[in-house]
């Protein structure tokens, strides 16, 4: 009975979880599959040719409004290496496009506050500004060339038929595009293909942080955390907070309800911010880069994300505390409120009919098929199979 009562709680706090964020996580799907129908990959390459800061800038605005998961983030950035685009566009592509997006700050908004929400963008474009500065001191032509030769061999990772689809819709005026046949079906595809790449991470994200706040007590993270050393905790923080998200194998949105927990037991507020950044060295994806780039490249990748993350997560703390911005440690309220009939309910029945309704013209437009084809090898250009869409 102790047994049951226990995953009991941990499932009721996982539950809670879910039921707070998931109107905020529709939304934010919702609107990037919108961006995602207006701007086709084609751009994007033509605008990604090289590492100069207007290339980066170019590549971050882009990256934010192409959201993906961290492996489909992974996979588009290699087809954009692959296509022309620069290897630090790339990369800086792919780091937008998890930690600068829509359903990130929605998420963050819900379950830690406004404070978060700032911290996370400002720090990073930080983040990425670092990532840009270490590229142009440290990463030699050589590296890059042997990277590129790597990719062509076309190993396969995860989400590889997502990196190669492209399902924008760019003729016509705005609202024809996005109200048309062809622009509701690419939006509902575009919303279902970010949707099941990422439920398992979510699921995941979940579950670890429901265990982790009903099973681990508060005393065991304040003494990790370092909570009774102020200044040596702000550092400790930054530096540990992509450690645990290297090692929880959880990427993508699904790690800030394990950053919530976090939050609670004590981690510094630039910890959580380095450990939300740090989605994309996951164990998991750094084998990936080994695949795509090599051994070198992957290592290196390694490296420098890490510095960027520990200290861009670092100096948005520090500089979050200085302007009396930094929240007081509380307990995060989605974790122990049951549901409710109240404003978030009432959004969650709605936006659950709209996912519906994209569910309906998914199934009807051959969704299925095209999810099947985001884990298949992928598919090169000649094959004039490869973006048809139906319009029915």
């Amino acid at each position: 009975m102790i047994v049951v009562e226990v995953a009991g709680q941990a499932l009721a706090a996982a539950f809670n979880m879910l039921w707070e964020v998931l109107w905020p996580l529709a939304l934010g799907f919702i609107l990037s599959a919108i961006v995602q129908t207006l701007v086709s990959h084609r751009a994007v390459v033509r605008a990604l040719g090289s590492d100069s800061p207007r290339s980066l800038a170019l590549a971050t605005i882009f990256g934010a409004a192409s959201s993906s998961c961290s492996y489909a983030a992974v996979a588009i950035a290699r087809s954009l290496f692959r296509k022309g685009a620069s290897f630090p566009a790339a990369i800086v592509f792919e780091f937008a496009s998890t930690n600068l997006v829509f359903e990130l700050g929605l998420i963050l908004l819900i379950l830690l506050g406004w404070s978060f929400v700032g911290a996370e963008f400002a720090g990073g474009l930080l983040m990425i500004v670092i990532l840009a500065l270490l590229f142009r001191w440290t990463l030699k032509p050589g590296m890059i060339d042997e990277a590129r030769r790597q990719a062509e061999h076309g190993r396969h990772g995860r989400m590889e038929g997502h990196g190669e689809m492209d399902m924008s819709v760019t003729e016509g005026p705005f609202l024809r595009r996005l109200f048309s046949g062809r622009g509701l079906t690419a939006i509902s595809h575009n919303f279902w293909m970010d949707v099941t790449s990422v439920w398992t991470d979510i699921g995941l994200g979940l579950l670890i942080a429901g265990a982790l706040a009903a099973w681990v007590p508060a005393s065991f993270w304040q003494d990790f955390f370092l909570t009774s050393h102020p200044v040596l905790s702000q550092v400790w923080g930054p530096l540990i907070g992509p450690v645990i998200s290297l090692l929880s194998f959880v990427c993508s949105v699904g790690n800030v309800p394990l950053a919530a927990v976090l939050w609670n037991g004590g981690i510094s507020f630039g910890g959580v911010i380095s450990f939300i950044f740090a989605d994309l060295i996951i164990l998991p994806i750094v084998d990936i880069y080994r695949k795509y780039y090599g051994r070198r490249m992957a290592l290196y990748l390694l490296v420098v994300s890490y510095a960027a993350m520990a200290l861009a997560g670092f100096l948005i703390g520090l500089l979050f505390q200085l302007l009396g911005f930094v929240p007081v440690h509380h307990p995060v309220v989605a974790i122990t409120t049951a549901p409710a009939l109240n404003y978030t309910s009432v959004l969650n029945v709605i936006f659950l009919a709209i996912m519906a309704l994209l569910g309906w013209r998914f199934l009807r437009t051959g969704g299925p098929a095209m999810l099947r084809m985001m884990e298949a090898p992928a598919i090169t250009p000649a094959d004039p199979s490869a973006h048809q869409h139906h319009e029915h």
